[in-house]
């Protein structure tokens, strides 16, 4: 989104709630895709490696916290639900 100096206020509040409206949508993409991460990692059966992969995503969330660009966010979000989707196949597999 690029801010211009002879925006109108009209303009200037559009682009202001277009971008609460898009920080609000991608900070409950991340929030879910956390607790969903969370979720899965209970269902690891050794107790050693439940508290690695908590600590380790703990971690990751923690680190790109201050994370502000649109399309890093977006990548970090899609890097997360691949390493999501390998967990759960991992977690089938041990299972099987």
């Amino acid at each position: 989104m690029s801010w211009s100096l002879n925006a109108s206020p009209q303009q200037l509040s559009d682009d202001a709630a277009y971008a609460y409206r898009t920080m609000f949508m991608r900070r409950q993409q991340v929030l879910h895709l956390y607790r969903r991460i969370l979720q899965v990692i209970r269902q690891v059966p050794n107790d050693s490696d439940r508290k690695y992969l908590k600590d380790w995503a703990r971690e990751e969330f923690k680190r790109n916290k201050s994370a502000t660009e649109e399309d890093t966010i977006r990548m970090m979000i899609t890097q997360g639900n691949m390493q999501l989707k390998e967990l759960e196949k991992t977690l089938a597999l041990a299972k099987s």
